[in-house]
């Protein structure tokens, strides 16, 4: 089936399919609603037995995944640690103590979770210590720590390395580290905080939606039948892959014919007890501070018969938790050998002997921000915009933004952290999520519009939602008719429900697969998926300048995001979608042959998709067409400059 007539498919569904309304109450943006379909085999009072066994299954398999990518951030972690403390004993040896103090306050301030550093000069049997944060906690737990410390200087003297097994100091949880210089005269040991795995597990919870998500505490969650109208509750997340989230006071409005005049948006606002409305593209957003969606969706369809009216939706993040490649390009950067299996089974390496990115081609990063001062990202970044705040840096306070940023664009070959996929694509972010990871239609669609207003020529969507927007498709069509390659995420709900926007037919979808090749039993699956890409156990850049390993089509989708930045920096003359058509073209068939609703057209393969861009994909029969083709594009391009 077609994208077109999939799309046509949907329309009609959800003209004819009995749904499911959630709601949910925000306390600082007023009311917010939960959208869904039912389940077949619920009943009235609970879900089915095979449906609860079903559940079950998949929440354990869920906690698999974040066990597993907690234990690989654990691996990274100690790794990274090692290194920077290698990196001291290099910088600081032999120097005065005013400067040895000034290279450890510097790294501290870099990496947060280096609680202590104590510098040792064996050679004089002086040691002194850097504290960013004094952890205090029972006597306890402190004489446990000081044990710890007291073997650290007895074993890096005798041995040269030490590491201690994990303890707790108060409510954190600390490991400690220690090194000594090649020439035995220096130490240095570090006492490493390890919030950065709770920060994880929590992270992936959500988004892997083990647990209701907006969670309860933030949000009233209520939900009606839209036939019936009998009231259901949202209790585990496993009920999360059937709800979508929106503002109970507030509607989104496309007028028929054309945008009111300021007298009318007064009496408008007059008559539904709100404020100026906040208008983006073609579409107004009203709140009420007294009528629900629907009494406002009621009053505008009788009073103004719009284009449309629709929920002010919510989207979230969607991350959740072969063959032996011959690379002819292998980057130096610490991690990748030992963590990054995901660059050698796309064939990466292969396919920078074709193209390593441009400057000139950037790539939109829209989701919860980025760390700009992250070290493996210095240089990487250009000058974002935060919707959420509509001023101010687009810095990331959840993390999942700067973990999608290094997946496409982390330093390559500069020895420290991971590799990210393209060498010289500028990222540019744009934070449409809030801090808890949830952001609006209005947010995600205003910085959709800003990016292609400003340049990007590839935008990565790692969010989602079940409701199919078209206020936030108006956005999508107007980046696509603005020749930007639009990438987003299926979901992690393991369903075969259409999600937005990876759904629409200007947007390239992508699930996610495991190291095996194999389909990731959280990815969302359907007809409208157009490719694969990996998404278990991903190594990339974290908050607090670390690096985390995170699962979910939200990693998967960056890799295709950076692919096509990699296609339009070797040739600049394609199109949006002549990209899109290369990459699903050159992806390795996976699952049933051909187009499949688990793999699409399969997983992705750079090297092969680089050389059908460089021309080596056109055959010799196709290239009168391939040429008159390009001809028809650039007069189209010259009448629009005209």
């Amino acid at each position: 089936m077609s994208r077109k007539n999939i799309a046509i498919a949907g329309l009609l569904t959800a003209v004819c399919a009995s749904a499911l309304i959630l709601g949910v109450r925000s306390t600082n943006h007023g009311t917010v609603r939960q959208a869904g379909v039912p389940q077949t085999g619920v009943s009235q009072t609970g879900v089915s037995q095979s449906g609860r066994s079903q559940a079950l299954q998949e929440h354990k398999v869920k906690k698999t995944y974040i066990s597993q990518d907690v234990k690989t951030t654990e691996s990274l972690t100690h790794a990274d640690a090692g290194r920077d403390l290698k990196a001291m004993l290099s910088g600081a040896a032999g120097q005065s103590a005013d400067k040895v103090a000034a290279y450890a306050r510097k790294l501290q301030r870099s990496h947060g979770h280096i609680a202590m550093l104590m510098w040792i000069d064996f050679s004089t049997g002086k040691a002194s210590t850097f504290k960013s944060v004094h952890p205090k906690g029972t006597p306890e737990q402190e004489r446990v720590m000081k044990e710890y410390l007291s073997a650290a200087k007895t074993t890096i003297k005798r041995q040269g390395t030490y590491e201690s097994p994990a303890f707790t100091v108060g409510s954190r949880s600390y490991f400690l580290m220690g090194q000594r210089s090649s020439d035995g005269r220096y130490g240095v040991i570090g006492l490493i905080d390890r919030t950065v795995l709770k920060q994880v597990t929590s992270h992936q919870q959500k988004n892997l939606r083990l647990i209701p998500y907006p969670k309860e505490g933030r949000f009233r969650v209520e939900s009606v039948h839209t036939d019936t109208l009998r009231d259901i509750t949202v209790k585990t997340g496993h009920d999360n892959e059937n709800a979508s989230h929106y503002y109970e006071n507030e509607v989104v409005v496309r007028f028929r014919n054309g945008p009111p005049d300021n007298r009318q948006l007064e009496a408008i606002a007059r008559e539904i007890h709100g404020s100026t409305p906040r208008k983006l593209g073609y579409a107004y957003i009203f709140r009420s501070s007294d009528m629900t969606y629907p009494e406002l969706k009621a009053y505008f369809e009788s009073r103004w018969r719009p284009q449309y009216t629709e929920p002010h939706y919510m989207y979230l993040t969607n991350d959740t938790v072969g063959e032996n490649m011959t690379f002819d390009v292998a980057p130096n950067d610490m991690l990748f050998s030992a963590y990054q299996w995901n660059l050698p089974a796309i064939e990466t390496g292969k396919g920078w002997n074709l193209s390593r990115g441009s400057d000139t081609v950037p790539v939109a990063v829209v989701d919860t921000g980025v760390q700009a001062d992250h070290p493996d990202l210095k240089g990487q970044l250009l000058t974002g915009y935060n919707a959420i705040s509509g001023s101010g840096l687009p810095d990331d306070d959840v993390g999942h933004g700067t973990h999608v940023t290094g997946i496409i664009g982390a330093l390559v070959n500069n020895g420290e952290g991971v590799a990210g996929i393209s060498w010289y694509n500028k990222i540019l972010p744009v934070k449409v999520l809030d801090n808890t990871g949830a952001g609006t239609t209005y947010s995600v669609a205003e910085g959709i519009i800003w990016a292609a207003d400003h340049g990007a020529k590839v935008i990565n969507l790692s969010l989602g939602n079940y409701a199919d927007s078209q206020f936030l498709h108006d956005a999508i069509k107007y980046a696509y008719n603005k020749d930007v390659v639009l990438v987003s995420a299926s979901g992690n709900d393991n369903t075969e429900r259409p999600g937005y926007p990876a759904a629409y037919p200007e947007v390239l979808a992508v699930a996610a697969t495991t190291a095996s090749d194999e389909r990731a039993d959280f990815s969302n699956y359907g007809d409208y998926v157009d490719v694969s890409a990996p998404g278990e156990s991903i190594a990339s850049t974290y908050i607090g300048s670390q690096y985390a390993a995170l699962s979910g089509t939200s990693m998967a989708s960056p890799h295709a995001a950076a692919l096509a930045g990699l296609v339009r920096s070797l040739n600049p003359d394609l199109t949006n979608k002549e990209v899109m058509d290369l990459m699903t073209k050159n992806a390795v068939d996976l699952g049933a042959k051909g187009h499949d609703k688990y793999f699409g057209w399969g997983r992705l393969d750079v090297y092969r998709t680089l050389q059908a861009a460089a021309g080596e994909g056109v055959p010799v029969e196709q290239w009168p067409l391939h040429v008159k083709d390009r001809l028809q594009q650039l007069q189209q391009r010259l009448k629009g400059m005209m």
